[in-house]
């Protein structure tokens, strides 16, 4: 066998075979169309990006169920989308992510009320900081012992385990969707919540880096596979926003400095759930900037919200990151996506001569 290599370097392209749609154009419409009637499924969804998430799907013919261990903001949350959409699907079931049967109910629960009877969106929401942070200087966790005490890992519980769980329960279930009443196949997505902490360091959250840091990893390896499930897998990496996950400390620590708006959060999710076209592809959530070229070279100025724009620029929230993962990998990659693919179109001609068998055994029967 001859191998040869895609670039100089001696690295090659999988995109193709991976199934990874083109780069994302943030600046660039979309359509909703896609969310009507959608049965999306949001973990962590009773506050924060969850709960704006449902609010704004729901305006588009969204049926979503929400899973949350936060009860009261959940059945309020359900209650405001009932009355405001009283021809659509909510429902809310309490739900420690942590808890494999907690999960499973919920995907169970989920299938049992959706009005298609299938699951096509799949929002892995939950996460949780922990500001007191006491991983980091084990005395403070045992303080009053010369024996080291286990560390509390509730971060790494909620934001990897929690998340494992649903990704995992994703990919069983939207493995099973078949066809719309159109005859085009049911949306099968799962999308991420990473964080600016995925990407880069935060020191005095160790636990929430580590954590977010784990999600990208996840994702990262995810999207170069589940396409042999029909599943398409995208990520969202918001830069701090003003919600319940940041407590009054953080606020006060970012004071001064510019934020990412919820809007655009909301905006980057609804692009990535709307369009069943973008397969393994991440987008960062900043604050606004104003961008534009001069003498061929993209410019960016500082946060400008409310500013005029430079002429010939915009303002822009939303970044890809990660784009080019697949278009230079090494030989293990490259090969192991190779056998993956030959597995693949194999299972096809075996689903193939498999089916033709039964129909020549089932016609000897007749005979």
């Amino acid at each position: 066998m001859v191998f040869t290599t895609d670039h100089d370097d001696g690295s090659w392209s999988v995109v193709s075979q991976v199934r990874q749609s083109p780069p994302v154009d943030p600046t660039s419409p979309y359509s909703t169309a896609s969310l009507a009637g959608k049965t999306i499924l949001i973990t962590g969804g009773a506050s924060g990006f969850g709960a704006a998430f449902a609010r704004h799907w729901a305006q588009h013919g969204s049926h979503v169920f929400i899973g949350d261990v936060n009860d009261p903001l959940g059945h309020s949350l359900i209650a405001d989308l009932r009355s405001a959409h009283p021809s659509q699907a909510f429902h809310y079931q309490h739900c420690d992510v942590t808890s494999w049967s907690d999960q499973l109910s919920l995907f169970k629960f989920a299938l049992a009320n959706s009005p298609g009877g299938v699951i096509e969106g799949v929002v892995a929401g939950a996460g949780i900081a922990d500001m007191d942070n006491k991983f980091d200087d084990p005395r403070r966790a045992s303080p009053e012992s010369d024996e080291p005490r286990e560390p509390p890992l509730k971060v790494l519980d909620v934001n990897l385990t929690g998340v494992a769980y649903t990704v995992h329960l994703g990919l069983f279930y939207l493995a099973r969707n078949g066809t719309r009443e159109d005859g085009q196949p049911r949306d099968r997505h799962i999308m991420l919540i990473s964080s600016i902490a995925g990407i880069a360091p935060l020191p005095g959250q160790t636990e929430y880096t580590a954590s977010k840091h784990a999600v990208m990893g996840l994702f990262r390896a995810l999207r170069g596979t589940s396409w042999r499930r029909g599943v398409r897998v995208n990520c969202l990496n918001p830069y701090f926003v003003d919600t319940p996950i940041l407590p009054a400390s953080g606020i006060a620590i970012l004071a001064g400095v510019p934020k990412a708006e919820l809007e655009d959060v909301v905006d980057a999710a609804t692009r990535l759930m709307a369009d069943e076209d973008v397969k393994g592809r991440a987008l960062v959530i900043g604050p606004k900037l104003q961008v534009y070229d001069e003498d061929g070279e993209t410019k960016l100025v500082a946060e400008a919200p409310r500013k005029v724009v430079a002429k010939g620029g915009r303002v822009q929230a939303v970044w890809e990151i990660y784009a080019e993962d697949f278009e230079r990998v090494e030989a293990f990659v490259w090969r192991y996506i190779g056998m993956m693919n030959v597995a693949k179109n194999m299972l096809g001609w075996v689903g193939v001569v498999t089916d033709l068998w039964r129909l020549c055994v089932s016609g000897k029967k007749r005979r």
